[in-house]
């Protein structure tokens, strides 16, 4: 069954996902004694008041979890489930994967319910995995599959901004990235906005790993803490990540540095070569008596070799210090 609110719903039974007929199926569905599952659009207009309604056994501050619009990772144990908000890798159109979409869940040992503002395609593949009936078979089983879907993407994403920082490392480091300051610069913030929710849903999975709830048997808590190690790397690699960025900005700012240097250098020797020069042709230059020269048949010659030599003298000071300055080999 698929409505505006409800995205997706199936009810485990005789060990198969079955998907409800109407609306009031999976409502009694969330009160009795078996496993069925809701996943709801959470910017539906009714979304509060179906909460509300159908999960009137949770407290208040549980209900408001599952319709905050700006969460963080984190878990809480409400009666005999859990609260659970986790981050994924923002998959949707013209929007950017750093920007991780959230989903928020509760879950006991007889129903599960999740809440997303935006497409989830860990749900998708959740539920393609039930229709072709190899879904999970608890509620520990479903939140781990959900959990190592989620992690495993962000892994992916990841592996993707380590290969983009190797990449420019080569490049800048070739002296090619000249050009890449914004590259740089995008992959930085990249990092940081990724980094913002990879360290508290790595705390989350550390703390749900280490919980004794009814429903999570040792394997599953076992399961869940291997992907909270994951987590703990994949944090650990952005850090590096973000490091190898501010680097590789200082390194194109110096190479920025050692250019202009070299330019003001030049401006310099050829202020030096041609600045005497202009001086000596513009004075005498003037048209005015008493010149210097003017009678005599060998002046501008004499002026001609004056030049030359006020231009030869910086180049030949300008070879002296580079040959003094030379590396041995």
């Amino acid at each position: 069954m698929t409505t505006p609110l409800v995205k997706y719903s199936r009810i485990l039974q005789d060990g198969a996902w079955i998907d409800p007929t109407d609306f009031e199926t999976i409502s009694m569905a969330l009160r009795e004694d078996r496993l069925a599952w809701a996943h709801l659009d959470g910017k539906h207009p009714d979304a509060a008041e179906w909460v509300s309604a159908e999960l009137d056994y949770l407290d208040l501050q549980a209900r408001e979890a599952l319709l905050d619009v700006d969460t963080r990772p984190r878990i809480k144990v409400v009666q005999d489930g859990v609260i659970l908000i986790l981050r994924g890798i923002n998959d949707n159109d013209g929007e950017d994967p750093e920007d991780m979409a959230s989903i928020r869940i509760y879950a006991d040992e007889h129903r599960i319910v999740t809440v997303a503002r935006k497409r989830i395609m860990a749900i998708e593949r959740m539920e393609a995995a039930m229709d072709a009936g190899h879904g999970p078979q608890s509620a520990g089983d479903f939140l781990v599959v959900l959990i190592e879907d989620l992690v495993g993407h962000i892994a992916e994403f990841q592996a993707e901004l380590d290969a983009v920082a190797e990449d420019l490392e080569l490049k800048v480091v070739s002296e090619k990235g000249r050009e890449l300051r914004h590259d740089v610069a995008a992959l930085r913030l990249q990092v940081i906005a990724a980094r913002r929710y990879v360290g508290p849903q790595r705390d989350a999975l550390r703390s749900f790993a280490d919980m004794t709830v009814s429903f999570m048997d040792p394997e599953t808590r076992r399961e869940i803490d291997e992907e909270a190690q994951k987590m703990t790397r994949i944090a650990e690699d952005m850090d590096e990540l973000r490091d190898q960025a501010v680097v590789l900005r200082e390194e194109l700012s110096g190479q920025l540095s050692d250019q202009v240097n070299k330019n003001t250098f030049v401006l310099s020797v050829l202020s030096a070569i041609f600045l005497p020069l202009g001086f000596i042709t513009g004075l005498f230059g003037v048209n005015v008596g008493g010149m210097p020269g003017v009678n005599s048949p060998i002046a501008f010659w004499l002026l001609s070799v004056l030049c030359l030599g006020l231009f030869a003298f910086p180049l030949l000071g300008l070879w002296i210090f580079r040959l003094m300055n030379r590396k041995p080999r």
